[in-house]
């Protein structure tokens, strides 16, 4: 296995944190697809599921948006 240093398949695009028995939400995007997805994590549990638009198609954010492994340009 290579020792270069490989990047992130999924960035974190967006993160809440709605407090101690809150969810905590994120959005994170894939590198390759481009397809962002919505996280929710609580106590209780947790999902994921791909962000869709108005139209209910998958929101793609553009690799030429993501300016580093945590960041998207606004």
């Amino acid at each position: 296995m290579s020792k270069e240093k490989q990047e992130k398949r999924f960035v974190q695009v967006y993160a809440e944190d709605c407090g101690f028995f809150g969810p905590e939400s994120s959005l994170v995007a894939d590198r390759e697809t481009g397809v962002t997805y919505l996280i929710i994590r609580n106590t209780f549990g947790s999902g994921i599921t791909p962000l869709l638009n108005a139209d209910g198609k998958p929101v793609i954010t553009k690799a030429e948006d993501i300016v580093s492994a945590d960041t998207v340009k606004e």
